[in-house]
């Protein structure tokens, strides 16, 4: 099986640090698709919230993948939260052109632990009860909401951030334990949102404080040759548990590049001197200041 899954961010708005580019033209949407397709990647990945995201891959009209979507924050004023979800899901469906979702994430798992939390549970069975999703689950921002939201119901999806600098979903001891559960993780923030595929010169100073990381990151990549795709997405592919690896791409190329750096070997380098627990660096949302 192809771990990789499509990611569609930048299919409806300009995403990423590293991205030079605006949305992706439809016609180069097309060709990507199409790429995947032949390559073995099965899995498309979007979200209510990734702008015009869903319609694009409607309008192309891509078959044969299984799409992941996302709902969006639940707005405080919405009493019938089974009526909300359900006119989601048949948004997405009706956008994206398919009878039924592969699955159905909650974007933010406050959703699920907040006042109307026991509500939006029983709205993402109901949903799955009537057939409108295969599987249910939650993205997370860091392996200690699971602490809470696992108690919660029984969720089919995890979807966390993991890369060869943020690896708490594996040293926290929680990418086995969902294993163990039964429950696919799959995994995103591959390049940490493109930062470890930018040039060096172009790093925004925000990131200073980490410059010695980052030399040392760019150092060794130049003295052994190694090309920074593969690096990032060794480590992933490297862990059994891990299901699927949502990556992103703002160009045809760099699909390309990284479906023909996936079929490499496995990397022998050591990068733990990467590994960080420092939320201002691993966490992209506080990057706003940049």
């Amino acid at each position: 099986m192809n771990k990789l899954a499509l990611g569609t961010a930048q299919f409806g708005s300009k995403y990423g640090i590293a991205n030079k580019n605006d949305q992706i033209k439809f016609n180069e949407s097309v060709q990507i698709f199409n790429l995947a397709k032949s390559s073995g990647i099965s899995l498309i990945d979007t979200a209510i919230s990734y702008g015009e995201s869903e319609k694009i891959i409607g309008r192309v009209g891509i078959k044969d993948f299984k799409f992941v979507t996302k709902l969006p924050a639940l707005p405080e004023d919405v009493s019938d939260v089974n009526s909300w979800v359900e006119k989601k899901v048949q948004s997405s469906l009706t956008n994206i052109g398919t009878s039924s979702l592969y699955g159905i994430l909650v974007h933010k798992s406050q959703n699920l632990l907040g006042n109307s939390g026991k509500k939006m549970i029983e709205a993402l069975n109901n949903i799955k009860h009537k057939g409108f999703v295969s599987k249910i689950g939650v993205s997370i921002y860091s392996p200690t909401e699971l602490d809470k939201v696992m108690d919660l119901t029984k969720l089919d999806i995890i979807q966390a951030p993991l890369n060869i600098v943020d690896r708490r979903l594996e040293m926290s001891g929680w990418l086995k334990r969902l294993n163990n559960f039964g429950i696919e993780i799959h995994t995103r923030s591959t390049f940490l949102q493109g930062l470890l595929l930018m040039d060096h010169t172009k790093i925004p100073k925000f990131f200073n404080k980490w410059r010695q990381m980052f030399d040392k990151w760019f150092l060794e990549l130049e003295k052994n040759n190694l090309n920074p795709i593969h690096e990032c997405l060794s480590y992933p592919l490297s862990l059994q548990e891990v299901n699927q690896i949502v990556v992103g791409v703002d160009s045809f190329k760099q699909l390309k590049d990284l479906i023909a750096t996936s079929s490499l070997n496995e990397s022998k380098k050591d990068w733990s001197f990467m590994i960080s627990n420092d939320q201002m660096l691993i966490n992209p949302y506080n990057w706003k200041k940049l």
